[in-house]
């Protein structure tokens, strides 16, 4: 879609005319992006892109997300999820850790609910074994073989790396979570690829080096992932501007392996080539204060939730999705942001318990497809239920899933 009126902030004009010609934008780009106060005119830039990917539609899914512990080794200074575990066992009240029976319930609570997937991820427990994780792929896989399970961050890799006895590396514990079924992984744990953040923020926390190391093996392996980014708290622009650049430089790299140059796009990349894999989408998260060490803060505005969207749409040429995942944007912005951008809404959820601006503070945080739908639609969309590769969901007329949701494993 083209849009032909007038631009009110002239350093945007050059802008606009390289969006228009589908070339690369820069770093000094993007800073001209966040300081725009032609707010109008970025929205339909990006507008313009996200049309050019996937015309009107947006997407979404019938999933269940699963946040099998708090505790957590970790003190991440804007987490309010995580809960310690000492050594004589005493935890806070608060404090949880699912069983293997209670994850495989929840599964096939959600597969009979029509979910496509399960998004599983957790705290870094200090006592379970890795066996524990490839056992519940094993069971869930047993259980509900239709059932994508997306799982694990790669925070949650390196820390199974450490825990393997024998040790094992980051190949060799992706292979085994692979074997024992696991489908696709989640974007989560990158926060922002800056020292100065991260020594400051989750100093405990690997670091972009090892964030990467998992993700580009993963890719390796044929294991599609997404991309995250936690942005309003101590980080600045620059920071943000960076983030994106790296992960737009490692697409560039897993592309090129997969056969395929960024300069080529909008193109297909639902199918892996050659067996590779690359991001399949990319989710700015909206920072929620309350409960964390840095709940002083006030955390970003609306109008910076669109700003980031609509500049992670224009600066992650290579990026085929950008997501506003709901429960961290609000139902209505992330509806706003239809028209910024944004083509993906994630999924139904039903249960999160990492961050509480849903749901009234508990972590029963759900909309059903009819409310996503209705959200779609009213935004001037067409609304696309997909399954976790972006494939068109097929039911039928009883809503149950005619189609095989799980990634072909080799």
């Amino acid at each position: 879609m083209v849009v032909n009126r007038p631009v009110l902030d002239p350093a945007l004009e050059p802008i606009r005319e390289k969006v228009r010609a589908g070339e690369r934008l820069t770093r000094e780009d993007g800073h001209a992006l966040y300081r725009t106060r032609d707010i109008f005119t970025l929205g339909e830039m990006a507008d313009e892109v996200r049309t050019r990917w996937h015309q009107r539609k947006v997407f979404f899914n019938v999933n269940r997300h699963i946040n099998y512990s708090n505790f957590c080794v970790l003190r991440c200074k804007f987490c309010a999820f995580y809960r310690p575990f000492d050594k004589q066992g005493a935890h806070a009240e608060d404090a949880y850790e699912f069983s293997l029976d209670e994850i495989v319930t929840m599964c096939r609570e959600a597969q009979e609910a029509g979910a496509s997937e399960v998004h599983i991820v957790g705290g870094l427990h200090p006592k379970l074994p890795f066996s524990f994780y490839t056992e519940m792929c094993q069971a869930i896989r047993q259980t509900c073989p239709n059932l994508h399970i997306k799982a694990f961050t790669a925070i949650e890799i390196v820390h199974f790396t450490r825990i393997t006895k024998p040790k094992l590396n980051i190949r060799e514990v992706i292979s085994a979570l692979r074997e024992a079924g696991l489908d696709s992984m989640p974007g989560g744990g990158a926060e922002i690829f800056d020292d100065r953040v991260h020594d400051e923020a989750y100093k405990a926390k690997v670091g972009e080096k090892h964030w990467f190391d998992v993700h580009s093996t993963a890719h390796e392996l044929g294991i599609p992932t997404n991309a995250t980014m936690l942005y309003g708290h101590i980080e600045g622009i620059d920071e943000r501007l960076t983030h994106m650049l790296k992960l737009r430089e490692q697409q560039d790299r897993d592309l090129a392996a997969m056969g395929v140059d960024h300069a080529d796009l909008p193109g297909d990349l639902e199918n892996p080539r050659g067996g590779k894999a690359a991001f399949n989408c990319f989710i700015p998260l909206s920072f929620i204060p309350d409960g964390s060490e840095f709940g002083s803060l006030p955390g970003p505005t609306g109008l910076d939730d669109l700003r980031t969207l609509a500049v992670s749409r224009l600066m992650l040429d290579n990026f085929p999705h950008i997501k506003a995942f709901w429960i961290m944007q609000s139902p209505k912005l992330a509806q706003v942001s239809l028209n910024w951008g944004v083509d993906d809404l994630d999924g139904t959820v039903v249960w999160y318990d990492i961050t509480k601006r849903e749901g009234q503070g508990t972590n029963d945080q759900n909309l059903r497809v009819d409310q996503l739908r209705a959200l779609i639609r009213e935004a001037g969309c067409t609304p696309v239920e997909r399954d976790s590769l972006y494939r068109t969901v097929a039911r039928d007329a009883d809503g149950r899933l005619t189609s095989d949701v799980t990634t072909p494993r080799s």
